[in-house]
């Protein structure tokens, strides 16, 4: 059995830190700072400059706003696309974020595994289901869907997040996918 360190972090090529243009291996050397190591998937995009920037653009301003949807919640629409999406790399990061932010070791794994079973307040089970359809039946989404979460207090903006969110992983899940990016053995572990 190979060890996991030792696996490709992707199946394309994975530059060397020393070679990335200074704004990436700026980015990448804080993410190590912050969270002690580099997720792979920084590492595996490096290897296209130009997209890495625009895919960490548009992660940046879904994920790191602070007004609307909790941190949370936004973490547990990426989880519960991610498992719909068979995303391993984003199941096991996101899932760990999830845990972290969420205060909750068991609510990554039922959210991968099967959300509709996931144990979630009403309002969080509002966000799931319709980013649920978004991932699985994106073309029939309709007003009625959208609907019950306005009649629930939530914003356009909100609404507007939970589908932008799941469609910008559903981009990132089939590329982790494709280019079989490892996740890190630490996420394993995090907050359990």
């Amino acid at each position: 059995m190979t060890e996991p360190a030792s696996l490709p972090i992707s199946r394309f090529p994975v530059p060397e830190l020393v070679d990335l243009p200074d704004d990436i291996r700026a980015m990448i050397l804080d993410v190590q700072e912050k969270s002690g190591f580099v997720p792979n998937v920084f590492l595996a995009l490096a290897n296209r400059p130009d997209e890495f920037r625009a895919f960490f653009a548009t992660h940046d301003a879904l994920m790191d706003k602070s007004e609307g949807l909790s941190k949370a919640e936004r973490e547990m629409i990426v989880v519960a696309t991610s498992g719909l999406n068979s995303c391993l790399y984003c199941v096991m990061a996101h899932g760990a974020i999830l845990r972290i932010r969420a205060k909750n070791p068991l609510l990554a794994d039922q959210l991968a595994t099967n959300p509709a079973k996931a144990d979630l307040s009403e309002r969080e089970r509002l966000i799931i289901d319709l980013a649920v359809k978004v991932a699985t039946n994106s073309a029939d989404v309709d007003d009625h869907d959208l609907q019950p979460l306005r009649d629930n207090g939530f914003t356009e903006d909100e609404i507007w997040d939970i589908g932008a969110i799941t469609a910008y992983f559903a981009m990132s899940n089939r590329l982790a996918n494709f280019a079989a990016i490892r996740p890190n053995d630490e996420f394993y572990g995090m907050a359990r």
